[in-house]
């Protein structure tokens, strides 16, 4: 199991480190390393723990370097919570901290694996946080859900749990609907379900509810389980576990999986553009599983190279697939439109191969 904390949940208003609350979850874990269940932890609360060492105060800054030096400052005392909380129950906390590249690269992605099974052989709770002290602004997580999503798939957990100060998805935002309720079960993830997620919720937080649904939209995909629920509901961890009704949002794993090659291309790149497609196109890349073709694409938009991630919209501009492309974008643009046999010889016959293509349809 994966359990994330997000920085609304680890820090207080002020900042400071929610040491009473980090160790009642700790207290949770504890419990259930007892039972036998392996337990990966991924933490936000860096940068809010650092800004607040520093004096600083609301709002939150928005330079790249500033936050990074708050993050260095703050990673040493978030880490030093966990670690006298798990102490109290006998366990040692190890720090990893993950960059994209980490998930990009194969080599990187097995050491990342290997380190975090090796921690967990070792009787040690892994306590996972983004590199934010060094994070390049355009390559990054974004936000410690997508993570922990990532994290979930690479450890190959049964169920991802993603604790925050809200009891789950609710039916409509309860600032503004009394009425508001708590949607208990979701099979699948759609377009009303992340129009009612909507925006970031806490102004110490990147995330919100709608990066917590995009989070699960991701584990799903990886035959994930994904659990959200209120990280101050008492025993929370442990009635997940043991199915124990817990309270909070279920959302259940899709039947078919996503190879860990095509959900990395789905959800961990980055994409450098977008290649619209006619219907005709649209429909053999969806229906008859076929290799995306430069005489289907009608436009082309940003500064691609070979092998980058692009989006691949319909005719009307929704998006419906990702995929690797053979060749950048002055090239495709130059030959978009046109037959496989008027292409010249050095060019590949495919702008994406089907398998560096993924449909991102429910």
């Amino acid at each position: 199991m994966v359990v994330k904390l997000g920085s609304s949940s680890v820090t207080g208003a002020d900042g400071t480190t929610n040491d009473a609350l980090i160790e009642r979850i700790c207290g949770d874990i504890a419990r259930c390393r007892r039972a036998g269940h392996r337990i990966v932890v991924v933490s936000s609360g860096a940068i809010a723990a650092g800004w607040s060492a520093l004096g600083g105060g609301d709002p939150r800054p928005t330079d790249l370097a500033v936050l990074q030096a708050a993050s260095a400052v703050g990673q040493q005392r978030l880490m030093r919570s966990w670690q006298d909380g798990f102490a109290r129950h006998g366990l040692l906390a190890g720090q990893v901290l993950l960059a994209p590249l980490d998930f990009a690269h194969r080599q990187q992605y097995l050491h990342a694996r290997g380190t975090l099974f090796q921690l967990l052989d070792l009787g040690v709770v892994p306590i996972v946080n983004e590199n934010d002290a060094v994070a390049d602004e355009e390559i990054r997580f974004g936000d410690n859900d997508r993570l922990a999503a990532l994290v979930a798939h690479l450890v190959g957990a049964r169920t991802l749990v993603l604790l925050t100060d809200a009891p789950g998805l609710l039916s409509a935002d309860p600032r503004f609907f009394a009425e508001a309720s708590l949607i208990e079960e979701v099979i699948d993830i759609d377009h009303r379900l992340e129009a009612i997620a909507g925006g970031p919720g806490s102004s110490v937080g990147s995330g919100g509810m709608a990066s917590k649904l995009a989070a699960a939209k991701i584990a799903s995909w990886s035959g994930v389980e994904t659990v959200i629920a209120d990280a101050r509901a008492v025993g929370i961890v442990p009635a997940v576990v043991e199915r124990a009704g817990a309270p909070g949002t279920v959302i259940r794993a899709r039947h078919q999986r996503l190879p860990a090659r095509k959900l990395w291309i789905a959800f961990a790149l980055p994409a450098s553009g977008t290649v619209t497609v006619d219907d005709g196109a649209r429909r053999a890349l969806v229906e008859s599983g076929r290799s995306l073709l430069p005489s289907g694409v009608i436009a082309v938009r940003g500064d691609f190279a070979e092998d980058e991630a692009v989006e691949v919209a319909g005719p009307d501009g929704s998006v419906f697939a990702k995929g690797l492309v053979r060749y950048g974008s002055r090239r495709a643009t130059q030959w978009l439109g046109r037959r496989t046999a008027d292409l010249p010889s050095d060019l590949p016959a495919e702008l994406i191969h089907r398998d560096d293509l993924v449909i991102l349809g429910s």
